[in-house]
């Protein structure tokens, strides 16, 4: 799936918002990095961790209010 089509699926989490979108990839993205493991399908030494983060978003396995809870 390319990030287009991917980013299209997670907006709506957002509530269409492109600024809470990037804020709760690069959240995820930064927990990917400190060693969270990924909630889809996807090797971390392979694939982007913000493609990782995004898809996880547009699956619904991360919203704004897990990412809250973990901090």
């Amino acid at each position: 799936m390319r990030t287009e089509e991917i980013t299209a699926k997670a907006l709506p989490a957002v509530g269409n918002d492109r600024y809470r979108l990037v804020l709760l990839v690069s959240k995820r993205a930064e927990q990917l990095a400190n060693g969270a493991e990924p909630l889809v399908k996807a090797d971390k030494l392979k694939d982007k961790l913000t493609d990782i983060a995004l898809l996880e978003i547009a699956e619904g396995k991360v919203t704004l209010g897990s990412i809250s809870e973990i901090e």
